[in-house]
């Protein structure tokens, strides 16, 4: 048996995919699980995105892209960033990829180097530590409490910035929390960072999925970060692994050469369909697609509260909720798995998204429909009496 590769070891698992088998293992034994654990829309690609794919695949347009995308796609993200975010975007710094996990693979191989170290808040998305690990570098995590909406600020960059770290990875809105930096400290945090040297890489694939105020992107407080996005969640095409970065003018094309080897191209009949997104009436949709996802939130977040499952942040994007059970078990896994085989309701256990608050936090997703959140809210209210 050949000897695996020591980062192996290192790669830290996904525990919600584990949840995810237990749950279709007891949905196969005739139990109906309702899953509040994994992160993907119930919503599918429009029809019209659809109906584009079909006919892109009949006119034979599979052939491999350029490797940083269709050119016409790439324009269409950059006029979208400028219309929906603010953020005036020329289509060469667009990089499209295969997948947000695309984007954040060459952003890593392109800026990491050996022993580098990268700091992250905790909670955080836990594949985004591994794609450090896998080009060589160590994430750090910083334990970021309610009290800063589970997110880096500045002052985390003055305390914990050492000789040997390179940079920060950070989301707004963030997965697990749905907590967004607010612009404000954002700018302050970025100035830290480039003061010392460092890069930014900011995940945005929950931009489009906001609740409250219209947020910005972090492009508009500067041109020297790198963006990562995705087909995947405000526009509901998850298995359609179809993602973008928008890069500084420096690094197109180091990223142009890493793309050719790493990745040649991302999928060429999901670039020709994701065309159609942007048009006004496929867009109308989206954001009808949106609001649904509001009145779940705000359907979710009171019941919660009323179970004694605290919420310390409110959420304003992503769809998802972070709550506290600490008024029930002192171990959200252990919470987690009882409600799941007793109540027949999933939700993830912190220690997915980072130590800190491993023991007393769950996340919900409420990507289902308000019935089946109706459903889930009066098993749990039955399994904690």
């Amino acid at each position: 048996m050949p000897e695996l590769a020591q980062r192996c070891t290192e790669i830290q698992p996904f525990y919600a995919v584990e949840l995810f088998k237990q749950g279709a293992a007891l949905a196969a034994q005739g139990h109906d699980i309702i899953s509040l654990g994994i992160g993907e829309p119930d919503f599918t690609a429009p029809a019209q995105v659809v109906e584009t794919l079909n006919r892109a695949s009949s006119a034979g347009l599979s052939g491999y892209t350029p490797p940083l995308g269709l050119p016409p796609l790439r324009e269409a993200i950059a006029h979208y960033y400028g219309e929906e975010f603010g953020a005036r975007v020329s289509p060469e710094r667009v990089i499209v990829t295969s997948g947000a996990s695309g984007a954040l693979l060459l952003a890593c191989m392109a800026l990491i180097n050996p022993g580098a170290e990268i700091l992250m808040p905790d909670p955080s998305y836990p594949a985004n530590q591994n794609f450090i690990r896998c080009a060589g570098g160590q994430p750090k995590l910083i334990p970021c409490g309610p009290e800063k909406q589970f997110q880096l600020s500045a002052h985390d960059i003055d305390t914990h910035w050492g000789p040997n770290t390179r940079g920060v990875v950070i989301a707004s809105p963030s997965n697990p929390t749905g907590t967004r930096i607010l612009p404000g400290e954002l700018k302050v945090l970025i100035e830290a960072v480039h003061a010392r040297g460092g890069f930014v890489i900011m995940d945005e694939i929950y931009l489009g999925l906001y609740y409250d105020e219209k947020p910005e992107s972090a492009l508009r407080l500067s041109d020297d970060i790198i963006v990562i996005n995705s087909f995947s969640k405000y526009f509901h095409m998850t298995g359609w692994r179809l993602g973008w970065m928008i890069v500084p003018e420096t690094m197109i094309s180091a990223i142009d050469k890493l793309a050719a080897s790493l990745t040649i191209c991302a999928p060429s009949l999901a670039q020709h369909a994701a065309l159609t997104c942007f048009e006004p009436e496929v867009m109308r949709v989206y954001e009808n697609r949106r609001l649904s996802f509001k009145q779940r939130r705000d359907y979710l977040l009171p019941e919660l509260e009323k179970l004694g499952l605290r919420v310390p942040v409110k959420p304003d994007g992503a769809f998802y909720v972070y709550a506290d059970v600490s008024q029930h078990s002192r171990d959200s896994e252990d919470f987690s798995q009882k409600m799941l085989t007793q109540a027949h309701v999933a939700a993830v256990p912190g220690r997915d998204f980072g130590p800190a608050y491993a023991q007393q936090m769950l996340r919900f997703s409420y990507t289902l429909g308000l019935n089946r959140l109706e459903e889930a809210v009066a098993r749990m209210a039955g399994f904690l009496s």
